[in-house]
């Protein structure tokens, strides 16, 4: 559990291939694919409907137009959900990324000034796009569970590693996503209907987890419930969302105040 992070990111490295089909399914440019419920268990699909319902439903989520995070405290995430923009600022040093997902292109600002070489462009325009799959999956996941291409399967009745009853399924994925090849098994509470805790597998025959953790610390925003709570000292912060924001802020590197705006 304690390599979380570095687990994930060689996972995402393995199935990353940089082309539009592979951007977040439910939003992706060109070919949509639609969730097949042939292909998943009705309990699951059941259980997958009250988790949404009980995070406000993908209405809620979709309704949402621009959101603003801290991953873990390693980045700050500036989501145009609407306009399909992101600014990412690493808390370490001095990066700033832009990405238009639409086009597919990313500004740079590093070491002090804006890049514009074409190779170091591809770069960081790869980086963004997989650290805003990697963290706006850890964020929004249960919005995702009916994504086409997802696969469910409902497993048993467990209870959480803090004792909350859940019915646990699992999420496979077919041919979809920048990672296919993982699995994850997601405890939903009994009670609440929220998610309270997953875990994931780097691969689908894997048998042992790579990591567990819960998901706690549920606030509303606008009508979406978010949760923020990892576990283990990873947490979102300063979550907050916005009808829209200035839209130079994804054109110019001027400084962006991520904790008061």
């Amino acid at each position: 559990m304690k390599n979380i992070i570095i687990l994930l990111f060689i996972t995402l490295l393995i199935g990353f291939s940089f082309c539009k089909q592979d951007m977040d399914t439910s939003q992706a440019a060109g070919k949509l694919v639609s969730f097949d419920p042939s292909k998943s268990d009705p309990e699951a699909i059941r259980v997958a409907d009250d988790l949404m319902r009980a995070c406000g439903g993908l209405e809620a989520w979709d309704n949402i137009n621009v959101i603003k995070y801290n991953y873990f405290g390693r980045r700050w995430h500036l989501w145009d959900k609407k306009n399909q923009m992101i600014r990412i600022e690493n808390t370490a040093n001095d990066t700033k990324m832009i990405l238009d997902l639409k086009a597919m292109k990313a500004k740079l600002y590093k070491d002090g000034k804006e890049w514009t070489d074409k190779d170091t462009l591809k770069k960081y325009c790869d980086m963004a796009y997989r650290q805003w799959i990697n963290d706006s999956y850890w964020l929004m996941m249960p919005f995702k569970v009916k994504d086409g291409g997802v696969k469910l399967k409902y497993l048993r009745e467990d209870t959480t590693q803090t004792g909350i009853m859940s019915d646990v399924i699992e999420m496979q994925f077919d041919s979809v996503g920048v990672t296919p090849q993982n699995k994850y098994e997601l405890w939903v509470g009994k009670n609440s209907g929220l998610l309270a805790q997953w875990a994931y597998f780097p691969k689908a025959s894997d048998t042992a987890a790579a990591f567990i953790n819960p998901w706690d610390g549920y606030v509303k925003y606008g009508d979406a419930f978010i949760s923020s709570d990892r576990g283990n000292n990873r947490q979102f912060s300063g979550i907050k969302v916005f009808n829209e924001v200035p839209p130079s802020v994804f054109k110019t590197f001027e400084k962006v105040d991520f904790e008061k705006m």
